[in-house]
């Protein structure tokens, strides 16, 4: 099977090449993608770069130009549900475009013609999931993602955006890569490790967590590998 993975940025793609160990790169409109083996998949990564235009590229480029059948999304986020703590994992159940907005027209916040606000990720991969968090011992939380280009670092955006969507966390590139799987028919699941608590110190605590983070969130993408 070919399955696609993608972090946002490079330290969120790192650890998994890492562990691949031999990978060719191919370099393919202003990005790089990474082929390899693992057991009996062909694996293509890359890191979307950061923002909602840049994932939906990359996304498309893996289905359309690399084949993949599914796609796997692993990065950080940032936690809006105060239930969530830093090294937290979080999979997505749907997502939804929190900056998306003609509200003017009298449209509710998050719509456009001819899209859903919440994009719902794949069922079975959730389930996946689950069971690779029961064999690494990890707790795993399912919830809402918002996505938005812009890093939430204040905490009267948090407010509002929780209040209106219910999101549990919020980041730059899962909607946009959710709504890109889902209009080309390829099942999609999104992984996102807590590494701050957006609107508390945001700007603060990213860089101190980004790293540990993603190689929580990446070893246990590749562990899913095993169940496809």
């Amino acid at each position: 099977m070919k399955i696609g993975i993608l972090g946002a940025m490079e330290e969120e793609i790192t650890p998994l090449l890492d562990t691949l160990g031999e990978f060719e790169e191919i370099k393919y409109a202003n990005n790089s993608y990474y082929l390899a083996h693992y057991k009996n998949h062909e694996l293509i990564l890359a890191y979307s770069k950061i923002g909602k235009v840049n994932s939906t590229l990359s996304t498309a480029v893996m289905i359309e130009k690399f084949k993949a059948e599914k796609l796997l999304f692993t990065g950080v986020a940032g936690a809006f549900n105060p239930k969530l703590n830093i090294g937290d994992l979080l999979c997505a159940t749907s997502l939804v475009q929190y900056d998306l907005d003609i509200t003017a027209f009298g449209h509710p916040l998050g719509f456009v013609p001819g899209n859903e606000i919440f994009i719902k990720t794949d069922e079975k991969l959730n389930q996946i999931a689950q069971k690779v968090a029961n064999e690494l011992g990890k707790k795993l939380e399912f919830g809402i993602i918002a996505t938005g280009d812009e890093f939430i670092c204040d905490e009267s955006k948090k407010a509002k955006i929780r209040e209106i969507f219910q999101a549990d966390a919020c980041e730059m590139e899962g909607a946009s890569v959710a709504l890109t799987c889902a209009t080309l028919n390829v099942p999609c699941f999104i992984l996102r490790a807590i590494s701050d608590k957006a609107g508390e110190k945001a700007e603060f605590d990213f860089d101190e967590f980004v790293v540990n983070s993603a190689k929580i969130s990446a070893e246990f993408v590749l562990k899913m590998c095993d169940y496809l």
